[in-house]
């Protein structure tokens, strides 16, 4: 089986220049940007006027309106001809897109491509990339995603009507995967500004791109979820749509039926690197926050509370006493971090930031962000079956650290076996302590019935029940014994920190 990838939709321009031979360069005997007039917008009607009248959405109007603001981004890695001359032989003779590019630069083993010792990759050759963006502003700014002018010292946009501007890029945020580019020119074409928040799951909605090269594709689809999170995209709920999106899509805008752009489509989940139903566009409310920073500083600075968190399922928030399962579960905290010195604890289920409901783990790490470094943010948890209002000085970003358990507790106890929970477990020795950074837990030797149907696994480390620090095979026994039909075990597991529901029937 493939293995199924999130892959950025930016596209290499191997394919992309063939596509674009026919490409107008400079600024001489181009046609002026075509202008709607009022009466032409007025018979240009948005997709939901269309549907109102006909019962079928009609996108002419749309793209006849807003497509002239979404531009060809071309992003070239130009090398000088020094570095040329010095990368020789290391050159590779294959295209940086081919899979084996990867490993013929990295792992060589070839005559004159440098050796598996990982000295002789030399330079790369001069790159090309291929991706979209819209126009925010008449006076030239653009927005696009980071990775579509990653690593480029070249950025040229191309318009609709054939005109190619050099572009500065402003500034760029990998967290977000936003960037703002700038070209000098007056009186452009804009998009309009949407509110994603208005959106809903179902609704048609529309892209403007250049898959593969070929400008101005427009594509169609719905939302099919809102508020995603995915791997290693922490502080970005993604709206998830079936529209079509492909390599060179990146960074183009995605409307609404009112011709409002709601999200920039930046990635898809695939098994071949092509679209199978699954794409994913970043909230434009989200992206302005980034636009705005990025020109006004350069940078964006992004809050911090300094825990790691892990949704609720009905048998964690049962063990914790609650009714639903709801709010961020807090699996470990940052050592002398915002949170801890503000009194949070793991076993604490965050419940609202600032009066605004957290529902799940998913959107706590963007609300977090978006709180200014150094303000005072009001946190309710649940706690003790209850709950507790705390304040936190909210962090900045950049100084996150690696948490770590650092509890005190007692060592005693001898090794045991817990028939009803399914562990056999002893207590840490001294030097399993100093390399885990540990100072309390029971680490598992063998699981079996009701902890291995719930995933625990020989080796882990057990430092909490329901909430409730553990040190000693005692204390495992007495709270597992005074438990109902289910409890929360917080785990240590390699180096990350996780509670784990264990249903004891």
């Amino acid at each position: 089986m493939k293995a199924k990838i999130l892959t950025r939709s930016a596209v290499a321009a191997a394919v992309a220049i063939a596509l674009s031979a026919g490409y107008v360069a400079g600024h001489n005997n181009v046609p002026a940007p075509q202008v709607i007039a009022p009466a032409q917008a007025a018979v240009a009607m948005m997709p939901a006027e269309a549907a109102a009248k006909t019962g079928i959405p009609d996108f002419s109007g749309l793209v006849e309106t807003y497509g002239p603001a979404v531009v060809n981004i071309s992003a070239k890695h130009v090398v000088s001809k020094t570095s040329s001359r010095n990368s020789g032989a290391s050159q590779l003779p294959i295209d940086p897109n081919d899979p084996f590019y990867q490993f013929f630069k990295r792992f060589g083993g070839m005559p004159g491509f440098g050796g598996g010792n990982g000295n002789g990759g030399g330079q790369d050759r001069p790159s090309e990339g291929l991706g979209s963006g819209f126009i925010v502003s008449n006076d030239g700014y653009i927005l696009t995603n980071a990775h579509v002018v990653d690593g480029a010292n070249v950025v040229t946009v191309k318009l609709t009507d054939k005109r190619e501007y050099r572009a500065k890029v402003v500034g760029a945020d990998k967290q977000s995967d936003v960037a703002v580019l700038k070209i000098d020119a007056k009186n452009l074409p804009t998009v309009k500004i949407g509110d994603p928040n208005g959106s809903k799951v179902g609704q048609w909605v529309v892209a403007i791109g250049s898959p593969y090269g070929f400008d101005n594709t427009v594509t169609s689809g719905i939302i099919s979820a809102k508020s995603r999170s995915l791997p290693n995209e922490n502080y970005t709920p993604f709206i998830q749509t079936d529209v079509p999106v492909n390599p060179g899509n990146s960074g183009g805008p995605l409307f609404n039926l009112q011709g409002e752009v709601i999200g920039i489509n930046s990635m898809i989940y695939s098994q071949t690197g092509g679209f199978q139903g699954l794409s994913f566009a970043i909230p434009i409310n989200e992206a302005i926050k980034v636009k705005d920073a990025l020109v006004k500083t350069g940078h964006v600075d992004r809050g911090r509370l300094g825990v790691t968190v892990q949704g609720l399922n009905q048998t964690l928030a049962n063990s914790f006493g609650m009714k639903t399962p709801q709010g961020a579960l807090v699996s470990s905290v940052e050592t002398n971090g915002p949170a801890a010195k503000a009194g949070l604890q793991p076993g604490d289920v965050i419940m609202s930031l600032n009066g605004l409901p957290v529902t799940d783990s998913t959107s706590l790490p963007s609300q977090v962000a978006g709180l200014p470094p150094g303000s005072q943010a009001k946190v309710q948890v649940w706690r003790d079956r209850g709950t507790k209002d705390l304040t936190v000085t909210i962090g900045a970003l950049n100084d996150a650290k690696t948490a770590s358990a650092n509890a005190k507790g007692d060592d005693g106890g001898a090794s045991a076996q817990d028939a009803r929970l399914g562990v056999a477990v002893r207590p840490l020795s001294p030097e399993e302590k100093q390399d885990s950074s540990l100072s309390r837990g029971l680490i598992v030797q063998q699981a079996s019935g009701a902890a291995a149907n719930a995933g625990i696994q020989a080796g882990d480390v057990i430092l909490a029940v329901n909430g409730q620090p553990v040190s000693s095979v005692q204390q495992l026994k007495a709270m597992v014994s005074h438990a109902g039909d289910s409890l929360a075990l917080l785990i240590q597991r390699d180096d990350a920190q996780i509670f784990v529901p264990v249903d004891l029937g």
